[in-house]
């Protein structure tokens, strides 16, 4: 890494994902829809546990972990977070035991929900599963993941929480630091040109990770996030405390300002982990043009996106935008039955 980052490499790592991931285009998605050209940073393929973002993510913390000599790992997440999943093989790959609290984020969920895709996989990595009522209430899903914390010392273990709520390190946007310099190697080993890159904006730890690492690394491409859980009134502050953290973390310059922060909520509607035409059109272009397989919480609402932002002409004709694929397909099996009844209807 460049002095550009500061302390960035005196910070434990616990090398988890398959990187580097590939980069592709594609062509027949960009035909249909008459735009720019599209192209797709495969962060889906990361490997663990079915791949995707949160792989890249979890090392830092991982790697902390480890220095702390911990046997067991704690976090707290929606009832189909990858976060957890991804959380849950690590701790299975490093021989740590796991315990997960899962929150009730999704209004309305039946059954298959609630037992299938990441809870399925969270079950088969071994991890001890809690739950915790309400999905908006941070503050109160920490007090209660500390209790359990607390109650594993009392067993004689060491426990590790992984944090999601704001105003704790970021260790896991330093993991898309790393993608923001791999993604800057992959442009200039091919020559490719990028004029905007197109991302998840949720926790804000891909989102300001990877606009963090660009502009510390001396890159002002522009970065896009599509809001998955708020509006972007809300996410935008969000997105620059992550950055002010990351530059308090680092002891670098802020290298942030508001202006750098790009949001589209348009897909967002009704809100978090819920289903609407925009992104079931996009989850069906991107399986049917390019053989993309997208998820409805994250990819398919980032990919509608994108959408919005190539039909509402923000792009030139002759612009290249890369969409970020995040992984998350163990959660498409959460919502087969409203999926199919979108498929059958067409």
């Amino acid at each position: 890494m460049t002095n550009g980052l500061g302390k960035f490499d005196k910070f434990p790592r616990a090398e988890l994902a398959m990187v580097p991931t590939p980069m592709e285009a594609m062509p027949n998605l960009s035909n249909f829809l008459d735009g720019p050209n599209l192209f797709v940073k495969r962060d889906d393929l990361t490997g663990l546990a079915m791949g995707g973002n949160k792989a890249r993510q979890i090392e830092f913390y991982f790697g902390e972990a480890i220095a702390q000599k911990a046997d067991v790992i704690l976090i707290t997440g929606a009832i189909q977070s990858n976060f957890i999943r991804s959380a849950a093989a690590a701790t299975a790959k490093l021989g740590m035991d796991c315990h997960v609290q899962l929150e009730e984020r999704v209004p309305n969920v039946d059954q298959t929900y609630r037992a299938s895709g990441n809870v399925l996989l969270d079950k088969l990595f071994g991890a001890t599963i809690y739950s915790y009522p309400d999905g908006e209430d941070e503050a109160g899903a920490d007090r209660n993941i500390n209790e359990i914390a607390d109650g594993l010392k009392k067993q004689g273990k060491t426990p590790y929480i992984i944090p999601l709520s704001p105003g704790h390190a970021p260790l896991g946007a330093m993991g898309y630091i790393v993608a923001a310099q791999e993604i800057l190697e992959q442009l200039k080993q091919s020559g490719q040109q990028i004029d905007e890159i197109v991302v998840a904006s949720g926790s804000t730890s891909t989102h300001a990770g990877l606009l963090y690492g660009l502009r510390a690394l001396g890159s002002q491409l522009r970065i896009a996030g599509i809001c998955v859980r708020r509006n972007k009134e809300q996410q935008a502050p969000r997105v620059l405390a992550r950055c002010t953290e990351l530059s308090k973390l680092l002891g670098t310059t802020e290298y942030i300002t508001a202006d750098d922060i790009i949001l589209n909520d348009v897909p967002l509607a009704p809100g978090y982990g819920q289903l609407n035409p925009l992104t079931i059109e996009a989850i069906k272009l991107a399986a049917s043009t390019e053989g993309l397989l997208l998820d409805p919480v994250y990819t398919g609402k980032v990919m509608a996106g994108m959408i919005d932002r190539v039909r509402g002409s923000v792009y030139a004709k002759n612009a290249n935008v890369l969409f970020l694929h995040t992984g998350g397909q163990p959660a498409l099996f959460a919502y087969e039955p409203e999926l199919t009844t979108a498929l059958d209807a067409t």
